[in-house]
């Protein structure tokens, strides 16, 4: 499958997507995995919802217990989940909006990004200037 039909390929998806992803075709819970890594359910929602990563040593834990690579959790690239059986399940048009979306959270993170960088030289050069 090329990566713009592939549902967890690097210009789709996120760690958090990905992660989450994975899980469910573990058949696991937010809940098992957490006890599985010995962290808590608000942890792994955190990481599902990219709102924070995981420590190098959780990260290569998880990978095994979803068997997938560190690499394709963090890229979306190297040895992921089968998403075939995923492909067949959903329409043409569902999965275009679903780019669609994932695109546009990816250019809202790198306008957020931007806008703390420029926040912050403001804030820098305020103070300076006091």
């Amino acid at each position: 499958m090329n990566d713009e039909n592939d549902w967890f390929g690097p210009d789709t998806a996120t760690f958090g997507d990905r992660v989450a992803g994975a899980r469910d075709a573990a058949g696991m819970t937010q809940t098992q995995l957490a006890r599985r890594l010995g962290v808590k359910k608000a942890t792994i929602v955190g990481w599902e919802d990219d709102l924070s990563e995981p420590r190098a040593n959780k990260l290569s834990m998880m990978a095994g217990m979803l068997n997938v690579s560190i690499m394709w959790l963090l890229t979306g690239e190297g040895d992921g989940m089968d998403t075939t059986a995923l492909a067949g399940d959903v329409d043409a048009e569902l999965n275009e909006l679903v780019v669609e979306l994932r695109s546009i959270r990816g250019e809202m993170r790198a306008s957020s990004e931007r806008l703390a960088r420029v926040e912050k030289a403001l804030r820098l050069k305020l103070e300076r200037g006091q």
